[in-house]
């Protein structure tokens, strides 16, 4: 979505407000299986003394894999983005400062990259999701497995020493 921003460029305490739905087929993420619905942002720019400001909440509804278990869970991801805008080339080599191109600026660009950049490391579906038994395959969380964990083998003659009766 293009932001005309003419009207506030030159006006120090203006402020122009957006809503917009960013498109999910530029949002690919690993653990993100799919989006239930389109994720939304609304904010605004402001200008603060020449100052812009692009003030945002996203909101986005997915449906994701938990990277210990494997199972899928519906999680909401409601991010707060502010950001700072400028209108001098010189500020291109800043990453934190994102230029505006003529008299405006794309939001949905701007605000599809800070989601990304903010996104979790690692999705779980619980914060204490136990994973898999990483030798027999079952859910940890649903109780223990009764595999036997295999022995080190630094440790085999040892374990010969238990075994004699």
């Amino acid at each position: 979505m293009w932001l005309d921003l003419i009207n506030i460029i030159e006006m120090p305490g203006s402020r122009k407000a957006f809503e917009c739905q960013l498109d999910t087929e530029l949002m690919d993420f690993p653990s993100v299986e799919s989006f239930k619905s389109a994720p939304y942002a609304k904010g605004e720019v402001v200008n603060t003394a020449g100052l812009l400001t692009l003030k945002a909440e996203i909101e986005a509804d997915m449906v994701c894999t938990c990277d210990r278990c494997g199972k899928q869970f519906e999680s909401v991801k409601v991010q707060e983005v502010e950001l700072t805008l400028a209108d001098n080339p010189e500020d291109d080599e800043n990453p934190d400062i994102y230029v505006i191109e003529g008299n405006g600026i794309d939001v949905s660009e701007i605000l599809e990259t800070a989601f990304l950049l903010d996104m979790e490391t690692k999705f779980l579906c619980t914060e204490d999701c136990k994973g898999l038994c990483e030798h027999c395959g079952k859910d940890l969380n649903e109780g223990p497995c009764d595999c036997r964990k295999p022995v080190d083998p630094r440790l085999a003659v040892l374990g010969q020493l238990l075994d004699i009766e």
